[in-house]
């Protein structure tokens, strides 16, 4: 059974809770982000302990919110911020410790998002690896759970012929380095665009795509040209990866894969590898992103190439319509909360 708190108990833990902001707020200079989330995890666990529960303890969350603001008026202690704040120690403090680290240090909205979604604990710590290595917006975050990023990923089968192509151990992390699927969401696009266009934005925020392919891309430009037998080739964008030691080609395509595609990329990598392949670096690998693919289609198409070809999909920003429906869902839900 629960009692209401005496002004004894109300008062200990005002004093607690502002011990606690006040002990984050010495190493706040050292570690912001992590402190930041320590107060949230300490009041949040300050709550919980003390049992303040929403049947009987809004008055003293309306309460202790008022009291908090006026010695940190800098610091959001909304009733509704100290409530979430109880959920998110609730949610994590059982969990396995690599996941309580993951979403120590993501952003307090991000972290809210999540909340309100009902995600097991390992598509949470995908998704915040993902918004702690690609540097995700709250927006990105929440399209890629629109959007089951999580599921895609999982469902959808690797397209390539490493295994044939490469050497075992080379073959294994070429398949760790690429993915079948990539988000760029980042590109603010609500809708296919011409192969140009899409290059142009990945080009404008090569950084951004670079954080999307992974860890040890280098880019070297694009629209490559190759001069060979007295004619011009482009490859659309051009990369080096430092852990392969290989030139990484990438064939962009804004529609669904054919498989005309793949003769096409071999061409391409037997004239990087002729033209511009250095004597202490590996064969080339070339990557066909695009907007769609068929496994076994992909499959039959490389069964006789001789190169290493990938084909990844990618995904963008949602339809508008998808979008605005979103957004209203998510206000709704504010209004409601609030």
């Amino acid at each position: 059974m629960i009692t209401p708190i005496c002004e004894f108990d109300y008062n200990e833990l005002l004093r607690q809770a502002v011990a606690e902001i006040e002990y984050a707020r010495q190493t706040l200079a050292r570690q912001v982000a992590s402190t930041i989330s320590g107060i949230h995890w300490n009041l949040g666990k300050l709550l919980y302990e003390r049992k303040i529960e929403s049947e009987h303890g809004s008055g003293v969350i309306r309460r202790l919110s008022l009291d908090l603001k006026q010695r940190y008026p800098d610091i959001g202690v909304s009733p509704r911020n100290l409530w979430d704040m109880k959920r998110f120690f609730e949610r994590y403090f059982n969990a396995e410790a690599k996941l309580r680290q993951a979403v120590a240090v993501l952003p307090w909205g991000h972290n809210l998002l999540i909340l309100n979604k009902e995600l097991s604990d390992e598509q949470i710590l995908f998704y915040a690896k993902e918004v702690i290595s690609k540097g995700w917006s709250r927006n990105m975050l929440l399209h890629a759970i629109k959007g089951n990023y999580y599921g895609n990923l999982q469902s959808t089968p690797q397209s390539n012929n490493f295994a044939q192509t490469l050497p075992a151990p080379v073959a294994d992390y070429a398949k760790e380095v690429f993915r079948s699927k990539y988000n760029l969401g980042f590109l603010d696009a609500q809708g296919p665009m011409k192969e140009l266009k899409l290059e142009s934005r990945l080009v404008a925020k090569v950084t951004r795509f670079i954080l999307e392919l992974g860890k040890g891309f280098t880019f070297i430009g694009n629209q490559h040209v190759l001069h060979f037998n007295a004619k011009e080739y482009k490859v659309d964008m051009l990369f080096f990866h430092r852990g392969l030691h290989r030139m990484i080609a990438i064939d962009l395509k804004v529609g669904d894969f054919k498989p005309e595609y793949i003769g096409k990329m071999n061409f391409y990598l037997t004239l990087l590898d002729r033209l511009e392949k250095s004597p202490d670096e590996e064969a080339s690998i070339g990557i066909i992103l695009c907007a769609e693919k068929d496994h076994l289609e992909v499959e039959v198409a490389l069964q006789d190439i001789g190169k290493p070809i990938g084909v990844a999909e990618y995904q963008y920003l949602i339809p508008k319509d998808e979008l605005l429906q979103i957004v209203s869902t998510e206000m709704e839900k504010s209004a409601k909360l609030n």
